[in-house]
């Protein structure tokens, strides 16, 4: 049954791993393709090569959390609260893209792993074990924090670029910054394979060490490439419905503020990945950023009825994904 249990995980943090990607290639392309910067099918191949690459690249967070940081039961109960967790945020990644609302897969896999962690004790068993100090400073407080400072950073910004380019044409500004959106979706891409990647990474490695199976420090390569390949593959299928939300629903953004959205996003997944070794959420770091360099504008662009519905979404998924995966935990404990 163990080796059953193991497999599952294997098999479901693979799909969170794809779906992550699809769902998540929107915040790389969308405003990208709202300024006509690059077309969809160049925008989704970059974003796909790019997310490979970054999930290649690096895998400090994952080697972080799993270097004693964060430990689970081992065995079948640690192995059941890591398959209740990913199926909970699996099917909340998959409602999300079906309604259009952007939301952070990271947030939807911790509430997962802490309401199965929390059915596992409330049964007499083992749950999650790790430092307090850590979850707080490493996990909680940047991912609360990075929507603020994406949006305030992005409305800043709109201001130096404003005036860098007062002198220019409209025409050779829009083209300028057209071209720079191309390399930042590129930029973004990469960050977004170095941040997303290692989370699956982190989820299989735990699942080793609690079959046994892995003792050793670091990420086993097979799992970087495994992670990589499928984020990669999920990013070739496109979430549109969320690329419509955020192109074209959220705000209207013109290239200059798309430019900004864009290098202030990318930015902050790569001090938070290889300088900071934080968690941070693609999706809230984008959709922040948009948000913030769009109100930068002296005519109302922003509005107000679609950002309530996202922020209702980003409450909302940690408990929603906790309370789903304590009820399939307690469901599938007689298996452990």
């Amino acid at each position: 049954m163990e080796f059953f249990l193991f497999g599952a995980v294997v098999l479901f943090a693979g799909g969170f791993a794809f779906i992550n990607g699809f769902h998540d290639v929107s915040n790389s392309i969308a405003t990208s393709i709202r300024t006509r910067a690059l077309t969809p099918t160049v925008a989704v191949l970059l974003a796909a090569l790019f997310n490979l690459i970054g999930a290649l690249m690096s895998a400090s967070l994952a080697t972080l959390f799993t270097g004693g940081s964060i430990s689970l039961p081992a065995g079948q109960s640690g192995l059941g609260i890591l398959l209740a967790a990913l199926l909970s945020a699996c099917a909340w990644g998959l409602f999300t893209w079906y309604r259009g609302k952007p939301s952070s897969s990271t947030h939807a896999l911790i509430g997962g792993l802490i309401g199965a962690g929390g059915a596992a004790a409330l049964l007499g068993g083992r749950s999650i074990s790790g430092s307090g100090r850590v979850f707080l400073l490493e996990i909680a407080l940047p991912l609360l924090l990075s929507p603020l400072v994406a949006y305030l950073l992005a409305y800043v910004l709109v201001f130096p670029a404003t005036w860098l380019l007062r002198h220019n044409s409209p025409r050779k500004v829009n083209n300028g910054n057209r071209m720079a959106q191309a390399v930042l979706t590129a930029a973004f891409a990469l960050g977004h394979g170095l941040q997303d990647g290692q989370r699956t990474m982190v989820v299989i490695v735990l699942a080793l060490i609690g079959a046994g199976l892995y003792s050793g420090d670091g990420v086993p390569l097979w799992v970087q490439v495994f992670a990589a390949v499928l984020l990669a593959g999920g990013s070739l299928l496109g979430g549109w419905r969320i690329t419509h939300t955020l192109a074209n629903r959220l705000v209207r953004i013109d290239p200059l503020r798309g430019m900004a959205a864009q290098g202030v996003s990318a930015f902050m997944l790569f001090v938070g990945a290889l300088s900071l070794d934080m968690p941070l959420s693609s999706t809230h770091t984008m959709t922040s950023a948009i948000v913030g360099a769009g109100a930068n504008q002296r005519y109302a662009t922003v509005r107000g009825r679609v950002v309530r519905s996202v922020l209702i979404v980003w409450i909302t998924t940690a408990p929603v994904t906790a309370l789903l995966a304590a009820t399939l935990y307690l469901a599938m404990s007689p298996l452990f």
